[in-house]
């Protein structure tokens, strides 16, 4: 798997000019592999949660349309069951994030197959779910699942080597608080990892929906997305633009970098995609 780092617009643009004809390629493999499927068909790779040669399995589930794939959620291991995005998760940690297996790790879910990994390799993990206001914050409830906001976490300064917050920031209006919060609970040369809906091409952040006088402004269409604790629809206030990352060193932290990254012999289809890295 080849990783391109990149810190703002400009070095996309860049990377872009410079890959394009790689990427061409990339995306004339999927219009192939995908031309006349209508149903489930699979994809051969090695599956890094597997730590094996496997067929990866594709449909057309959780797309946007009839013959769309959505390839972030789909192209599964069949031996792991973890999808495209969640197996990329733990590669691009193991390469990027130089855990121990006694580092201090937060991961903002609990209810997750991804905690479950997490919680299985390392000695020291917490990981929570927002479950509302009834429930004090750094409190669990009757199953132990832990009640967190990222925008108060309830925990000390310098708590954690390691953050992981995977599709929550564009659920949080204040997610600039958000990141002050990660920022404060990191220690000094920590880490936070994260992903969110991205618009690559945009250097500003597209805001869906606002909060004002206590009350959501839609200002484009409500896009919801799944919740585990509820199985319900969340809101989606922001898709992200590259000025995030200028907003996260804002908020406390030295440098963030987008982390670009595509692989047809690991199964990470379906063009670029991003993961990000803040470090204290």
């Amino acid at each position: 798997m080849i990783i391109h780092r990149m810190r703002d617009y400009d070095e996309f643009i860049k990377y872009q000019v410079r890959n394009k004809k790689k990427l061409d390629a990339h995306l004339s493999f999927l219009s192939d592999i995908a031309h006349h499927k209508s149903g489930e068909f699979v994809v051969p790779g090695y599956s890094y949660t597997a730590k094996k040669q496997v067929n990866f399995v594709v449909d057309f589930q959780h797309s946007g349309g009839s013959g769309q794939i959505n390839w972030r959620e789909r192209v599964c291991c069949p031996e792991t069951y973890f999808n495209n995005r969640m197996r990329a998760t733990f590669h691009l940690f193991d390469i990027e994030m130089e855990a121990y297996s006694n580092s201090d790790i937060y991961i903002t879910e609990q209810l997750t197959p991804i905690y479950s990994r997490f919680a299985e390799k390392f000695s020291s993990v917490v990981g929570s779910e927002y479950l509302g206001v009834a429930l004090p914050y750094g409190s669990t409830n009757k199953n132990g699942i832990r009640n967190e906001t990222l925008c108060s976490l309830s925990f000390p300064d310098d708590a954690f080597d390691i953050l992981i917050s995977l599709d929550v920031l564009e659920h949080i209006p204040e997610y600039e608080q958000a990141f002050q919060e990660c920022a404060r609970v990191i220690k000094t040369g920590g880490k936070l990892m994260w992903s969110v809906p991205f618009v690559q091409n945009s250097e500003k952040n597209l805001v869906r929906a606002q909060i004002k006088n206590n009350e959501v402004v839609h200002v484009l269409p409500p896009e919801y997305h799944g919740d585990p604790v509820t199985n319900e629809g969340v809101l989606c206030f922001q898709h992200f633009g590259w000025e995030m990352l200028k907003q996260a060193k804002d908020a406390g932290f030295k440098d963030a970098y987008a982390m670009c990254y595509h692989s047809i012999e690991f199964g990470y289809l379906g063009g670029e995609q991003f993961m990000f890295v803040a470090t204290k």
